[in-house]
């Protein structure tokens, strides 16, 4: 049983000796870097990534990236590619090519395969004077010291440098393509993120009825509107429509508290007038920051003092917004 002390002590190492050999792949940010980011940009079809072994499982990922920040892209195994599966292939797509060693058997059958179809390749290699590396149109160096792997064995340094490398270019990429948050958002609308950046207050606000009594309605009406309506709260007009206040549960029990004579109370008696509104172009994360600040649970939506909606805590919870 090895020591708690032991089992950090060597943690940290590897983060540490893992960070150091990523941190030397600035040396290999060259003019094949960028002329690799132009050739993607200037191109119009997609990026393919092949790889074997570990690096298809990186290249698996760089797909993911690239496809989620605007660069389409398809991930096909070098294996299969030499039993079929180079016909993903088509005519103006640029092919990457992720090898640590640059020469297994996979990558020197597959090589002269691409190159007849005339397509452009990339290798993200380990080894400069590799196969791969003399045949390919660009390189990008990916070379690390060793494995952090104690037998310098289990591909650990090289697969991180290939990731990082990886995001460099779809970051590069994003920021050329002016990749925007709105981007982002309309690839991403079933996640968390993509409903912060694109759900409104009137895509929830559409489905809650709107609760609304006039300054000289009695608590009477106000209360059917208020249990009507289940929002636990009533939008409160003057006579020309425009919102005056709003009457919440709290205000009803306080209501309470203060008298036992409520039948000459009329709901401008007990509204709190000026209350907090919101538009309904608003994002609803937006909207959830104004009920955390305020500590209350629901908004009136209103126009130009026209209320048009009510929106509560829960529509935005139930969208998984917190």
């Amino acid at each position: 049983m090895y020591t708690s002390e032991t089992i950090k002590k060597t943690a940290v190492k590897t983060i540490e000796e893992e960070a150091s050999m990523v941190l030397q792949l600035k040396e290999f940010i060259n003019d094949d870097f960028s002329d690799s980011i132009n050739l993607i940009l200037s191109s119009h079809g997609r990026v393919i990534v092949t790889g074997i072994g570990k690096s298809a499982h990186i290249g698996q990922k760089m797909v993911a990236t690239f496809n989620s920040t605007g660069t389409p892209s398809v991930f096909m195994h070098a294996a299969d590619a030499i039993h079929g599966d180079i016909g993903i292939i088509q005519k103006d797509d640029v092919v990457i090519c992720i090898s640590k060693s640059g020469n297994t058997n996979e990558i020197k059958v597959l090589i002269p395969l691409i190159k007849m179809l005339g397509n452009k390749i990339i290798a993200m290699v380990g080894n400069s004077t590799s196969y791969l590396a003399e045949n390919a149109d660009l390189i990008l160096l990916t070379t690390v010291e060793k494995e952090v792997c104690p037998n310098n064995l289990a591909p650990t340094s090289s697969t991180t440098a290939q990731l990082v490398m990886g995001d460099a270019i779809a970051v590069c990429l994003l920021q050329c393509r002016g990749f925007s948050r709105e981007d982002f958002a309309r690839l991403h609308p079933g996640g968390m993120i993509g409903k912060n950046l694109y759900l409104k207050v009137e895509d929830l606000m559409k489905h809650n009825a709107v609760p609304v009594v006039n300054l000289n309605s009695d608590i009477n009406s106000v209360i059917l509107e208020m249990t009507t309506k289940r929002l636990g709260a009533t939008a409160v007009v003057d006579k020309n429509n425009k919102l005056a206040g709003i009457i919440t549960d709290g205000d009803l029990r306080r209501m309470l508290e203060k008298t036992n004579d409520i039948n000459q109370l009329k709901a401008g008696d007990i509204a709190s007038m000026n209350p907090k509104t919101v538009s309904k172009d608003m994002l609803a994360v937006k909207s959830l920051s104004i009920m955390k600040a305020h500590n209350i649970t629901q908004l009136i939506v209103s126009e130009n003092r026209e209320v048009v909606g009510f929106i509560h805590l829960h529509d935005i919870l139930r969208e998984g917004i917190i």
